[in-house]
């Protein structure tokens, strides 16, 4: 039998980079946009951000320190996840860099924003596919003694989906032609869905 590689996680990996961002991965990208009390927009990527329930559809982020995204949400209880694909990545990409508080990331990365139906946050106007969100609640992460991890989950109830008809096929929303991708390995490693399979459950 092979000898696998073991390690704890408290104890270190012993490797050059930390594998656990590659094992669980690829993760969809929650490219967030809020506004804040004032109505300034901020818009910022995650890597790790996910679905959590789909009745009714419930999303979240995970947030490292109380970043603009986090204190939007809290102040104002709204935000919009936007669907990050191939030919807007280097505009997701520019939109992560630290602005000054109260600058524009939209503009920063050359993006257009377009007006949500419920809610007060736009929504990036090219992306194939928005979520309109409320917030449900915002859980401080703790390790297994309870101390703070300095991580915030946010999650999301989704009230309203925009999709551009351009990328529904027969009914279906088609991520491959969109060109969704999504955050894999360590640093700069992401992936693009450029086909998919298809595998039904077998009856016993």
């Amino acid at each position: 039998m092979t000898s696998f590689h073991f390690y704890e996680p408290r104890n270190g990996h012993g490797l050059p980079h930390d594998p656990f961002k590659a094992i669980v991965a690829p993760r969809p990208i929650g490219w967030i946009s809020t506004v804040d009390a004032s109505g300034r927009v901020n818009l910022a990527p995650y890597s790790f951000f996910n679905a959590f329930c789909d009745a009714p559809p419930i999303v979240g982020f995970s947030s490292a320190g109380r970043k603009d995204s986090q204190r939007n949400v809290e102040a104002t209880g709204e935000f919009v996840a936007n669907l990050a694909t191939r030919r807007q990545a280097e505009a997701m990409n520019a939109s992560s860099l630290p602005l000054p508080h109260g600058a524009s990331e939209m503009a920063h990365a050359g993006l257009a924003a377009a007006p949500c139906r419920l809610v007060r946050p736009p929504r990036v106007a090219d992306a194939p596919a928005a979520l309109e969100c409320r917030l449900l609640t915002t859980l401080p992460l703790t390790d297994l003694d309870g101390r703070p991890t300095g991580h915030t989950l946010v999650l999301g109830q989704v009230v309203g989906v925009h999709i551009d008809p351009a990328y529904l096929k027969d009914g279906l929303f088609d991520m491959a032609a969109a060109g969704t991708i999504a955050r894999c390995a360590y640093r700069g490693d992401y992936a693009e869905v450029t086909e998919l399979f298809e595998m039904r459950l077998q009856k016993a």
